[in-house]
């Protein structure tokens, strides 16, 4: 049975905040893992993906092996070091603050009968500067025709102007 670790020390967050998130992926398997990442709302779930995606990128050219036959074994979240600060508090008082970081350890391991994948997830191409600046002239040749076959019709009311009726409701009583 083939199995990946990978780890992530020095993760700037809370370990109680990443095992929320953590916890929540044991026992799936790569890509529902990944799925069930991506519609996170937690700040967590962005280091999370990029070391899923990172061990799946490890079986793949490392190992020759595709990642969608794996599942999260196990998932660990550890306390690294801490940083120890000190706010001024009331009547010269100080109080400690505690700026935590989190040590992560993922291990991926072989399933034994391959499930079909229940979702496909479809990664956004990178643009190059010079294709996003062509891009942008494509669609404002297109603005520009549309302007030439449609123009807005201008609505007025009889003598009402923009302004009008606050103009009217702002004055000052006489």
């Amino acid at each position: 049975m083939i199995t990946e670790t990978v780890k992530l020390n020095h993760l700037k967050m809370a370990p109680r905040k990443v095992r929320l998130v953590a916890n929540s992926l044991k026992g799936l398997s790569v890509n529902e893992a990944e799925a069930q990442l991506l519609i996170s709302a937690k700040r967590t779930s962005g280091p999370l993906l990029k070391l899923l995606r990172s061990a799946a990128a490890n079986l793949k050219n490392n190992k020759k092996v595709e990642a969608d036959k794996f599942f999260i074994k196990e998932i660990r979240v550890d306390g690294g070091p801490m940083l120890k600060r000190w706010m001024p508090r009331a009547q010269g008082r100080a109080t400690p603050i505690q700026k935590k970081s989190s040590h992560i350890t993922l291990i991926l391991a072989q399933l034994e009968k391959q499930k079909a994948p229940r979702f496909t997830i479809i990664k956004k191409e990178k643009i190059s500067k010079l294709k996003f600046e062509k891009m942008k002239e494509k669609s404002k040749h297109k603005d520009q025709e549309m302007e030439g076959v449609l123009k807005p019709k201008k609505e007025t009311k009889g003598s009402e102007k923009p302004g009008f009726v606050k103009r009217i409701f702002n004055r000052k009583a006489i």
